[in-house]
């Protein structure tokens, strides 16, 4: 009976967080996650540098005991490197096993977007495609939205477990 409980509950929230994006911007560009993935926001920190990872990890961080692997989404996007500052945050989302902080310029809303107002990505560049799930928008604006699953390739996944062992 708990079992089937816990299944209920399971299913209500998916469907409470369906169509729902938490969005931050990189320059002037607004992304979103899936609400699903993220498990909180929190402010920029003192990072330690762990050698031989991908340029665009920055190192590690120490989350009240439990350690984050952080990548700057503007390293990982190719865009310009910026300075942190008190707007800069490092949103940590759980995917494929991992717990990873994307630092990003700044968190800006949750949004609802539902899906016949998300649209495939332009076939533009396939490169950066490949982590953009589509396009959501609302009102004037468009959101760039993120596939969690696929901002990692299974190399860099592989690289980044190796160095946890």
């Amino acid at each position: 009976m708990n079992e089937e409980m816990n299944i209920v509950q399971e299913d209500l929230e998916e469907d409470t967080q369906k169509g729902k994006f938490l969005t931050f911007c990189l320059g002037e560009e607004s992304y979103g996650i899936d609400i699903m993935y993220v498990t909180e926001i929190v402010g920029i920190q003192p990072i330690t540098v762990v050698p031989e990872l991908p340029d665009f990890i920055k190192g590690i961080i120490n989350l009240r005991g439990t350690i984050i692997l952080v990548m700057d989404a503007r390293v990982k996007f190719k865009k310009e490197i910026k300075q942190y500052n008190d707007r800069t945050c490092i949103i940590v989302i759980d995917v494929l096993d991992l717990s990873i902080g994307i630092i990003v310029d700044a968190v800006s809303e949750v949004l609802n977007i539902s899906e016949e107002n998300i649209v495939p990505p332009p076939n533009l560049n396939a490169g950066a495609r490949k982590y953009i799930k589509g396009v959501g928008k609302s009102e004037n604006n468009v959101t760039l939205i993120l596939d969690c699953e696929t901002l990692l390739d299974e190399n860099e996944i592989d690289e980044i477990k190796g160095s946890n062992e």
